[in-house]
């Protein structure tokens, strides 16, 4: 398909200011997008923003929305309240969302970056609070409010302080609230390609052992649950939980209890057509001796994590999780 390619230079002069390149990735969201655009486009500081969205030949009306934002800042209708607005989108088919990152990133002109999915967006000030935050750190990361498909607050992601032992075992890293500079995306290589599903905790882990991640105690984006989206949707579960046990056990070269179990819970949820209770009996030999045959034995870390509150966070759907916190 013939890429559709749309520039639109900034009003003013910023190249000397902090330049923000933030990428939206999108497939047939048109019902979130222009949300998701308008809280990048109404962010303002003293700074400019390099926005680029890159749509996978979307069929709904998702190109429409993305032409009619291009038209008002063309035109002037749209109040810009930084510095400067550098608007490029492109449409056209790819391999999924890691593609669609990887080549808004490659486009990209900012040395402060960042992606916002195409059903989240960014809290008044994000990008202001991200600039003072980013002056003394390569990568930092602050708080995220869950909501419905309507866009009403149900929750907040789970942050915290960083901890490298504790990612192993939670991400806790909201991924709507992380900004990182260009040196530092290019230090540990990019995104991998290879990932369709923990593409952010891949990337957490592999920048927590080249640089500080700066946690700002602040909410900076909301993260929408709905049926559709990767985090919610039944037909993603399997192929999620797999993706983060085997990227946990690269890095860290054992596998938590808690990862272990919510693939095992899953893969037998794929196979059998059984109640919730039966399925969760039959979960626990079968975690436990995936766990053991994986880590060679038991660890006492692992151990600890085996409470009521932990165990009810792994049968808990993403949106009776969100509020717990």
């Amino acid at each position: 398909m013939t890429a559709l390619y749309h520039h639109h230079r900034p009003w003013h002069a910023a190249r000397a200011l902090p330049v923000f390149s933030i990428v939206t990735p999108s497939y047939n969201q048109g019902r979130y997008l222009a949300a998701t655009i308008e809280s990048v486009l109404s962010q303002e500081g003293d700074f400019a923003i390099d926005y680029v969205i890159t749509d996978g030949g979307s069929k709904d009306d998702s190109v429409a929305i993305i032409e009619s934002y291009q038209a008002r800042l063309q035109d002037g209708r749209w109040p810009v309240k930084c510095r400067g607005i550098t608007y490029r989108w492109l449409s056209e088919k790819d391999r999924g969302q890691t593609d669609a990152i990887r080549k808004g990133f490659a486009m990209a002109t900012g040395e402060l970056l960042a992606w916002l999915n195409s059903d989240d967006t960014y809290l008044p000030g994000a990008l202001a609070r991200a600039q003072r935050a980013l002056a003394g750190a390569e990568v930092v990361y602050g708080k995220s409010q869950f909501t419905d498909e309507h866009g009403t607050v149900i929750g907040k992601y789970p942050t915290e302080p960083f901890d490298a032992t504790r990612l192993a075992s939670f991400n806790f890293i909201a991924q709507p609230s992380t900004f990182f500079t260009k040196h530092a995306l290019e230090a540990v290589g990019g995104l991998d390609p290879s990932l369709h599903y923990v593409m952010d905790y891949d990337l957490w882990v592999r920048l927590s052992r080249e640089f500080e991640l700066a946690y700002v105690p602040e909410f900076l984006s909301t993260f929408r649950l709905h049926d559709e989206s990767k985090t919610v949707s039944p037909a993603h579960a399997l192929a999620n939980q797999k993706e983060t046990l085997e990227a946990v056990t690269k890095y860290y070269g054992w596998a938590p209890i808690n990862r272990v179990y919510a693939y095992a819970h899953q893969r037998l949820r794929s196979k059998l057509n059984v109640g919730e209770l039966p399925l969760v009996l039959l979960s626990v030999p079968y975690a436990a001796a995936k766990y053991v045959h994986m880590n060679r034995g038991v660890r006492l870390a692992d151990l600890r994590m085996l409470n009521v509150t932990n165990l009810r966070k792994v049968f808990m759907k993403p949106t009776e999780l969100s509020k717990l916190y």
